[in-house]
Formats: C-alpha cells, sequence, structure tokens
C-alpha cells in the first residue's frame, strides 16, 4: 500500500509540470496569460552552461553538448562527443494550454541522448523559435502540427531518454525543483502498453497531444551530484 501511495503522490506532482498534464492543472486560474520580457527568460551564459550540465551526471554531462538561449533562439556553445546533449527547458516546453506556458522563472536542465536529441529537441526548439518570434499559443499549435504533418518534424526516435537530475531546477511554482528523474519517450499515447502510472507500478507516464508523444519519467535516489534527494512529500 506505502508504495502505491508514493507513485499516486508522484503522478500529482508531475502533472503541474509534465506537457499535456492532467486537466485539473489546466483547469486553475491562468497566472501568466501573456510572455513576460524576453530579458526575465535570458541567463548570463556561464550560469547557463553549468545549469545545463547539472541536468545529468558529470560523467554524461562533462562530454554532451550545450546549447543556451538567446534573443533569437538556442545556439550551441560548446560541442559535445558523447551524443548527448543538455539545455535548459523554458516555460513553453509545456504544452500551449498549460497555465505556466508564460512563468519566465521555469528553469528546467534536461541533458538527452542521441536519439532524443533527433526527435525530442526539434520539437521544443521549434516552439522556441515560434516563441521569440511573437506567436500565439495558437498559432504555435498549429505549427507545431503542420511540422509534424509535413515530416518536418521526426517522428520519435526508438531509445529516446534524458536526464534531469539537476538539483537547481524550477519547474513550476507548486513544487519549485520537485525530484530527481529520468525520462522516457515513445510515439503516441501508450502509456497502458507500459503498465505506467498504475498502483505499485514504479513508472509515471504523462501524454503530449501536441509533440504526440507520452513521457515516461523514473524517480531517482539521488541528484546529479550524488547528494540524496529530499523524502517525498505526503
Amino acid at each position: 500500500m506505502q508504495r502505491s501511495v508514493t507513485v499516486l503522490v508522484f503522478l500529482v506532482l508531475a502533472s503541474a509540470f509534465v506537457p499535456g498534464g492532467i486537466g485539473k492543472a489546466r483547469a486553475q486560474a491562468e497566472p501568466y496569460p501573456s510572455m513576460a520580457p524576453l530579458r526575465e527568460y535570458l541567463m548570463p551564459r556561464d550560469a547557463e552552461i553549468a545549469l545545463a550540465r547539472s541536468a545529468a551526471p558529470a560523467s554524461i554531462a562533462g562530454g554532451a553538448g550545450v546549447m543556451v538561449l538567446g534573443p533569437e533562439g538556442y545556439t550551441t556553445v560548446v560541442h559535445g562527443d558523447n551524443g548527448f546533449l543538455c539545455y535548459v527547458e523554458r516555460s513553453w516546453a509545456h504544452d500551449t494550454s498549460h497555465p505556466e506556458f508564460w512563468n519566465p522563472k521555469m528553469r528546467a536542465p534536461n541533458c538527452f541522448n542521441a536519439a532524443a536529441v533527433r526527435s525530442v529537441s526539434p520539437i521544443y526548439l521549434l516552439k522556441t523559435r515560434l516563441v521569440l518570434s511573437g506567436r500565439s499559443r495558437t498559432a504555435i499549435a498549429h505549427a507545431v502540427a503542420a511540422a509534424l504533418d509535413s515530416g518536418r518534424l521526426p517522428s520519435m526516435a526508438p531509445g529516446a531518454m534524458c536526464y534531469m537530475m539537476s538539483k537547481q531546477q524550477y519547474l513550476n511554482d507548486k513544487d519549485g525543483r520537485w525530484y530527481p528523474h529520468l525520462m522516457f519517450y515513445a510515439r503516441g499515447d501508450v502509456a497502458k502498453s507500459w503498465g505506467a502510472n498504475l498502483p505499485g507500478s514504479p513508472l509515471l507516464a504523462a501524454d503530449d497531444p501536441q509533440g504526440r508523444f507520452t513521457t515516461f519519467m523514473v524517480v531517482v535516489d539521488h541528484w546529479s551530484d550524488g547528494t540524496p534527494r529530499p523524502p517525498i512529500r505526503r
């Protein structure tokens, strides 16, 4: 019973920041009705590189490429040699209907493997360019759908995954840094086929209907620096 309760607690917390989270989160009053000034989303270059690399253990992040956000989008500032890519996502990583889509405080360090670099990152990077060009949420959603339909955005690659183990993450206003976790991606809405979100299952899942994939999350017991995560809030 205790394990079942823990999984359900993870699910409720995760739904607050994962793209395509449960309807309850979307139904809340919208605290960020429009985009803040661009400067509020930007960071000093060196600080952003360090934050991006904190997404994964040093053995992985140390050989990864790194991208940082600028006024026109993300640019590569470190060329890696192990196939991984680290960068810090902002609030438009959320589904466009998410109440914190414009939250300028969100900083979500991610470190993607090569398969995710090919098939997950392009969706977010396209959304970033659309955001910075001044597109509306509706226009962003339509543009992503059109890019997927035309093949300009690739289908999800097998084996795509991501490290999200930064102690400095800020994922939403409710939970702040949440817990260190790994994410695995699969094409379509396939949570049931993985047994995710069921009592006793260690897997959490959230469907991203705009990206047309499911994100599976596994919480781990330590941050990327090796220190233990905090106890689960109940």
